[in-house]
């Protein structure tokens, strides 16, 4: 049964410093509908578990704290367990270490749902925060406001902490397994959500902010080929998904580019070896209008 029109979807661990701040934010959000904060923290060695708990204590209806866990689960554990526990018929994702900025973000994120049923998430800019205090604005595309499963599974172009997107979960429809092999869920969980059918829609508010160079996914992208890596390994799960059987030429277009991307990527770090292995195994596609070998010999050049 939905219970709430939005559940907004939180991960924490050992964010004492951040974590009220997160949670404020979430709770001035001013709405003419019900949301709920459902909150997964996976057993933080500081007072992150405390704060939460004083926080869904005062306030029982709109907070929803995940019961304790026995020991650490780790990041995408926890996102599965979190997201299941999601029962709104849209879902927010707001991390611990970020924050929201505006009061109407919510408001205005479902009010466009409501009125484009076309349309299955809805995303914003954000305010990107140093670690030196420095802010900066995400930039926008802003030719083009609508884009879809063929845009999305080239690039994740969403800030997390900016969307809004149809909860289509129930019990014949939950996200797959797979996602549990990889170190973030939210770029497959966007693709699932568009797998039948339903549009991307660009809001051009900065809504949130976003805290750059702390968490799990700075320290994939310390090595930039970890990244996409990462997206290939996506990729390539979701080419071997029935789900996704009827996506499967725009996927695999998607899944050339990646692993041209990691081989230019592996030359920049000077994996020669992993970069030649690539670019062997993409040459079948030069005859597709592919450029491998101007591409390898390139980013080879510019390893020097």
């Amino acid at each position: 049964m939905v219970d709430s029109t939005v559940s907004i979807f939180m991960l924490t661990y050992n964010q004492e410093q951040f974590i009220a701040q997160t949670i404020e934010s979430v709770l001035m959000q001013k709405t003419d509908f019900d949301y709920q904060l459902v909150i997964g923290e996976d057993c933080s060695t500081d007072t992150t578990r405390t704060i939460c708990e004083k926080y869904a204590l005062a306030h029982p209806t709109k907070i929803k704290l995940l019961p304790p866990l026995e020991k650490n689960i780790g990041l995408i554990a926890n996102y599965m367990r979190t997201i299941k526990a999601c029962d709104g018929k849209y879902i927010a994702i707001c991390d611990g270490d970020d924050y929201w900025i505006d009061a109407y973000k919510l408001q205005k994120q479902v009010v466009f749902l409501e009125n484009n049923t076309n349309f299955s998430i809805v995303y914003t800019r954000v305010r990107k925060l140093f670690p030196n205090g420095e802010f900066k604005e995400s930039t926008a595309n802003l030719k083009k406001t609508t884009f879809s499963f063929d845009d999305l599974i080239f690039d994740n172009f969403i800030p997390s902490v900016s969307v809004l997107f149809k909860n289509i979960q129930d019990h014949q429809n939950q996200l797959p397994n797979w996602i549990l092999k990889f170190p973030y869920g939210d770029w497959p969980t966007y693709l699932w959500t568009l797998k039948d059918g339903g549009r991307i829609h660009f809001l051009d508010d900065v809504t949130a902010v976003y805290r750059m160079d702390i968490g799990v996914s700075f320290k994939i992208r310390k090595v930039a080929s970890a990244i996409v890596k990462t997206n290939l390994g996506i990729t390539h799960e979701i080419l071997n998904d029935f789900n996704f059987k009827h996506k499967q030429p725009v996927v695999q277009k998607a899944l050339v580019n990646k692993k041209i991307s990691l081989m230019v990527r592996y030359n920049r770090e000077r994996n020669y070896l992993g970069a030649f292995k690539l670019y062997f195994y993409n040459l079948k596609y030069d005859l597709q209008h592919y450029p491998i070998t101007k591409m390898y010999l390139y980013s080879l050049y510019k390893s020097f």
